[in-house]
């Protein structure tokens, strides 16, 4: 339950020793650095320094980069290898990746270059087929036209090519224009769903009077006269040029997929791209003069001995102090154990702690875990999502949020399997059913506590009272917040007081010490909860208001109601499943049904459940819990380090990376 201690740090160093330092520094990954914007800003700094101007170099990186990018997606679409279900990074000594690099670097940029150019011409012959392929659609419906397309007029006639739609009456059209154009030769072409396609030959002087003629009959002219030789002609040059482009473009993808054996090398040259790219953005943020340059910048209290190290190895100036109390601009970073850790992406999807706030994960964490495994509340699916989570986690090593969710679902997979034991549910009644369809047999697995589904109404209590504990809890870290703040009275006031009556109202029934507590916290939020407001009207009114406040704290633990809802909710589904299963009764028929049944049933009900119990874990940590207690609002530490995709690059002597 940790927010890890940082401070502040200042450096100034020579220009001719920022290249090295900066390296080092990425290496190191433990330092936060600021942009500097008020020191460029301030009149009394101006005139003697400035930003280092590497907009350039970063545009440069950048558009590698992207080029880097497109290689990888280019030959990604050829490479038949298996892809993982969680991609991991390759492990890599900082030396061996730079030996690597230098020794790779200018082959990889050839086959870049090769992969980029190849994809291009792919993607532009593509283009033309589709165009080709347009024509072609053009000039079907004038197959059979044996008139040369280029040819649309003589010294003395015309050809006009149009269509109309298909319902037009042929005949009728001939015979109205050649009423208005005698000379007019009328053929129709073809036809398809939509339209009747037609060439009309006639005397130049009469075009105006056929086209007049045509107008009734939605007559929509079609020029071809830049094709060249007759449709027949034309369709088979440009499927001749078809063929053409998707030879080339076999060929190309050949050239793609003997690419894809250097995939890794170029993964490997994308990630000393991204972290150039990083070093020169880092170095634009910094203020120089003609010789020194300056950054402030934040690191954990605990990094501070390899930092200094650094610094004077390189003979820089530097100071490293504690932040002003006031200053809401330092980032916050949590330290938690391991089992811990895994829940801090639940804060973390909430809002971080802000600087003077306390961690809330390792506080969270228990009740997460309890709250997960009586929602989903099967024993079998829990060690599936145990097994499933511990296999993942081994196998495909994931890092970072993912690594976190996958290890907290492998906990809470545990907590399931607890719940279900203790509650007597193993894939529903799944061996119950199978052992009265099959054998004919009464085969039971007793709950070691007591069956929900016979017994709703006790599990609705155990929710309640973990409801309570919970709320309880959190009003306890509000007064731990306040004690630490220098504000017991806040404390004794705002908390205690309500201990004493929400404690005292729970064992009323006993007539006694319940009710006598009852009214004392009662008694005591009246006269106190109006304290910080003026006049004894304000007063009472304030302390009448916080009183009515218990009405709250009832809806509050009501909504661990949810918690009844969606462990039921698991069994029944998982009955019904079952149930239908075993419709077909016994034999080999009966048999596959319900295993096939059964195996879609588990999947879906573990599926739409733990997305249930995730979401409304989460909702009982955020509303009814942080509610009593947490604001939030922190800033993420986010430290100048190697952010790669494909490699680790790992701390000398040991497997950290950074």
């Amino acid at each position: 339950m940790a927010v890890v201690e940082m401070r502040k740090l200042t450096v100034i160093g020579l220009n001719s020793s920022r290249t090295p330092f900066i390296h080092e520094l990425m290496h190191l990954g433990v330092v936060e650095i600021d942009s500097n914007e008020g020191a460029i800003n301030d009149e009394e700094w101006m005139p003697d320094i400035f930003r280092t101007s590497n907009s350039a170099d970063v545009s440069r990186l950048e558009a590698d980069i992207s080029r880097v990018s497109t290689a990888l997606e280019a030959i990604g679409k050829y490479d038949t290898a298996k892809k993982p279900l969680f991609p991991s990074r390759i492990k890599l000594d900082r030396g061996d990746f730079a030996k690597l690099m230098d020794s790779i670097k200018t082959e990889t940029e050839l086959n870049v270059d090769k992969a980029v150019g190849t994809y291009k011409d792919i993607a532009d012959r593509r283009t033309e087929i589709n165009r080709l392929r347009g024509l072609i659609a053009g000039l079907k419906p004038w197959e059979t036209l044996d008139i040369p397309l280029e040819m649309n007029e003589t010294e003395h006639a015309l050809v006009q090519l149009g269509a109309a739609p298909v319902k037009t009456d042929t005949v009728q059209m001939t015979a109205d224009v050649q009423a208005a154009a005698p000379s007019v030769i009328v053929q129709e072409v073809s036809k398809d769903k939509q339209q009747k396609y037609y060439a009309f030959i006639c005397l130049k002087e009469e075009k105006e009077q056929l086209l007049e003629a045509l107008r009734p009959y939605n007559f929509s002219a079609v020029t071809l006269a830049d094709q060249k030789g007759t449709a027949t002609e034309a369709m088979h040059r440009y499927e001749k040029e078809i063929e053409k482009n998707e030879k080339n473009i076999a060929e190309d993808e050949e050239i793609l997929k003997k690419l894809v054996a250097y995939r890794e090398h170029i993964e490997f040259l994308y990630d000393s791209l991204m972290m150039r790219r990083d070093r020169a953005r880092v170095v634009g943020d910094m203020v120089s003069t003609e010789m020194v340059f300056y950054f402030d910048g934040w690191m954990p209290a605990k990094a501070q001995p390899e930092i200094e190290a650094l610094l004077k190895e390189y003979e820089f100036y530097y100071n490293i102090e504690e932040p002003d109390p006031d200053d809401e601009s330092v980032p916050v970073l949590l330290q938690n154990n391991s089992i811990v850790t895994p829940f801090e992406a639940v804060t973390g999807m909430y809002s971080l702690p802000g600087r003077h706030d306390i961690d809330p994960t390792a506080i969270l964490a228990p009740f997460y875990f309890l709250f997960f495994g009586l929602m989903l509340s099967d024993a079998a699916y829990g060690l599936i999502l145990t097994t499933l989570c511990a296999i993942i986690l081994k196998k495909y090593k994931p890092e970072g949020t993912t690594h976190r969710m996958i290890k907290m679902f492998m906990f809470c997979g545990l907590s399931t399997f607890m719940w279900g034991a203790l509650f007597g549910g193993w894939f529903g009644n799944f061996f119950t059913v199978a052992a009265k369809t099959f054998f004919g047999k009464e085969f039971v697995i007793r709950p070691l506590w007591f069956d929900p589904l016979s017994e709703p109404m006790r599990l609705l209590v155990v929710s309640l009272i973990l409801g309570a504990i919970h709320l309880f809890v959190g009003m306890g870290v509000q007064a731990y917040m306040d004690i630490k703040d220098g504000r017991p009275l806040d404390a004794l006031f705002d908390i205690g007081l309500w201990y004493l009556l929400l404690i005292g109202k729970l064992g009323a029934g006993a007539v006694g010490i319940g009710k006598i507590m009852a009214i004392v916290g009662a008694v005591g939020i009246l006269l106190t909860g109006g304290r910080k407001k003026k006049g004894i009207f304000g007063k009472l009114t304030g302390g009448l208001g916080s009183l009515y406040g218990i009405t709250s704290y009832l809806s509050d633990v009501l909504s661990y109601s949810r918690l009844l809802a969606l462990g039921l909710a698991t069994g029944v589904v998982a009955q019904v499943f079952n149930t239908l299963g075993s419709l077909a009764g016994g034999g080999i028929a009966g048999s596959i049904l319900l295993i096939v049944v059964f195996a879609f049933g588990t999947v879906f009900n573990i599926a739409i459940n733990a997305l249930g119990a995730f979401v409304h874990s989460c909702r009982l940590q955020y509303v009814e819990f942080f509610g009593k207690f947490y604001t939030g609002g922190g800033r993420p530490f986010a430290p100048f380090e190697r952010k790669t995709k494909y490699i680790k690059i790992l701390k000398e002597g040991n497997d950290n990376v950074k």
